[in-house]
């Protein structure tokens, strides 16, 4: 009896944190300044709440650099915000800091009419490494009136993984400067 009162007590809690994934809007996206008062609130900077892990403030964390901002982000921050900078031209359909999913909408790039793109990145770890990146890009031609699916290259993802560890390794280096 006392523990269906105990899963009685903690289903709330369990179903109230299934519901914490949010679309990201894109003016959000493309404004910094109203996303670093939404990253301030969730990594506890700007006296935000503190989602997960600590406060370097109150001297937790992961031992500074790469692991600094990750006590609140379920994967490495460096590999999330290149991800973010370099699927920017796109529009963002979706965005989990903590599963590190990316998932853009459909974008058709002005010079080429007739076909669109879509992505989706994912972090794998939370370490700042050449294989903690994979994108998978999706590809569709309008024929007939209906968009229909295309093989993409295979270098179009490595040249999109690529990007986003050159920015991550650039957002690295820089904030080792500050």
């Amino acid at each position: 009896m006392r523990h269906l009162r105990l899963a009685a007590l903690a289903l709330p809690v369990l179903v109230a944190a299934c519901g914490q994934t949010r679309q990201v809007d894109n003016s959000e996206y493309y404004d910094d300044s109203r996303r670093a008062r939404v990253t301030g609130r969730l990594s506890g900077n700007q006296d935000g709440l503190l989602i997960l892990g600590t406060s370097r403030r109150e001297g937790g964390g992961n031992g500074g650099g790469a692991g600094a901002d990750q006590g609140t982000l379920g994967v490495n921050a460096y590999l999330w915000r290149a991800s973010l900078d370099t699927l920017s031209f796109m529009p963002l359909a979706s965005a989990d800091p903590f599963g590190g999913v990316i998932i853009t909408d459909w974008y058709s790039p002005p010079a080429a009419q007739g076909e669109r793109f879509r992505a989706t990145a994912y972090i794998l770890g939370r370490q700042l490494r050449s294989d903690g990146v994979r994108v998978s890009v999706f590809r569709q031609e309008l024929r007939n009136g209906l968009w229909v699916d295309v093989p993409v290259a295979n270098a179009t993802s490595t040249e999109l993984e690529d990007k986003v560890l050159a920015r991550a390794r650039e957002l690295r280096s820089q904030s080792a400067a500050l």
